[in-house]
């Protein structure tokens, strides 16, 4: 192990840009849902199953990526993952239908599966132990870019070349990236060794309970995550009567500001703990307990009077999902180790794409019913169950 390098952070920076590519191609649909659903006839339940198929191949394949760049190395992972979710999200601009759609959204889940074990092996490779939050938020970061860009480019490609040619540009974009990732990763020394091909078994870590309690929360908080990572323009369309152009222009890439600062903030508040004296695995369930409890104001986003405070809202329950989740996504390195960081991270992201499998079909077949009301009240108190979740399962590594 060598002492952590002083561009480290340009590593993480990269690896943000990574994050951003790929919830631009993944957030595009949900920006253009409305423009899509005119096109193909589609209902919103109709929009959640392929919200859902994203989500089943992207949670089917996480553990088979996380165990792939584990044993094949960070370099060889990132680059087979960014190349393979780019060629996909060209592929996408070109459909014709539902089906087409269902089966481009299927191929991005398994490509886009490896992007955040990916990063989490970046933050276990370049980073000492107490950053590893904050290397979580870094990746938040890049997700919030994603989706604060997301909206704004479905704006303006659709409104100039049509929607399609959104998923078209985005696709292009990662190309770019492989190029600068090879360059930074020759330039900055990691801190840990890379050891290739020893991997955990995933049967090795079935086995640990704290994983399992991990899962579990994951599972739990990222109910809110996923509700406004995927509806957010639709339910200022729906509840609050604006138009997709002025949704996405508006509003939308409001949130995923605060979602980038609330990882940050999540990131600082472990640290902040553990440097007054806590132990590690302590000081995140402490900053995850503290974000549970703020997640509970996520049922007052559809009753608020206005659209104004209705963002506001939204923007303070994405801003404390995140701050939760950052220190979730840090504990499996924490927990498992360096060399089996993709592997301990891909089962949160398997656990999470299970999650929005079943939730994205129930999300719009209610909101079809009975609206935002049930569906924002239910998702509230998800986050405080994790963390009691993670009270009992957790121990020290």
């Amino acid at each position: 192990m060598n002492e952590p390098h002083r561009l480290r952070w340009l590593a993480m920076f990269v690896f943000t840009l990574a994050s951003s590519l790929s919830f631009i191609d993944r957030q595009l649909l949900a920006a253009l849902a409305p423009a899509i659903q005119s096109e193909f006839g589609l209902t919103l339940a109709q929009y959640g199953t392929i919200v859902s198929i994203f989500s089943l191949a992207y949670a089917l394949t996480a553990p088979l990526a996380g165990v792939f760049i584990d044993r094949a190395g960070l370099n060889t992972g990132i680059v087979v993952s960014i190349a393979a979710w780019s060629a996909v999200g060209v592929a996408t601009g070109m459909t014709t239908g539902f089906l087409g759609l269902m089966a481009c959204r299927a191929a991005l889940g398994v490509a886009e599966s490896g992007n955040l074990p990916a990063s989490g092996k970046a933050v276990a490779l370049y980073l000492a132990a107490g950053e590893r939050a904050l290397g979580s938020a870094f990746g938040q970061i890049g997700i919030s870019i994603g989706m604060v860009v997301a909206p704004v480019m479905a704006s303006g490609f659709h409104a100039s070349y049509g929607w399609r040619m959104a998923f078209v540009a985005a696709g292009l974009l990662g190309f770019l990236w492989i190029p600068l990732w090879l360059a930074v990763a020759r330039a900055v020394p990691r801190a840990h060794e890379e050891q290739r091909g020893k991997g955990a078994a995933l049967s090795e870590l079935a086995r640990d309970r704290r994983l399992w309690g991990l899962i579990a929360a994951n599972i739990l908080s990222m109910t809110i995550y996923s509700l406004w990572m995927n509806w957010t323009t639709v339910f200022l369309v729906k509840v609050r009567g604006l138009t997709q152009q002025e949704a996405n222009l508006q509003f939308a890439w409001i949130p995923p500001l605060f979602a980038a600062l609330g990882g940050l903030a999540g990131g600082s508040l472990s640290y902040r703990f553990a440097r007054r004296g806590a132990p590690l695995t302590q000081a995140r369930l402490r900053a995850v307990g503290v974000a549970s409890l703020a997640l509970l104001a996520t049922a007052l986003a559809p009753l608020a009077p206005s659209t104004v405070l209705a963002t506001a809202v939204i923007c303070w329950s994405f801003f404390w999902t995140v701050a939760y989740s950052v220190n979730t996504y840090a504990m499996p390195i924490d927990l498992f180790g360096t060399e089996r960081a993709a592997t301990g991270v891909a089962a949160l992201t398997m656990a999470y794409g299970l999650m929005q499998t079943v939730l994205s079909p129930f999300v719009g077949s209610m909101v079809d019913r009975h609206g935002f009301v049930p569906v924002c009240a239910a998702v509230a108190v998800m986050p405080l169950l994790g963390w009691v979740v993670l009270r009992v399962t957790a121990r020290e590594a």
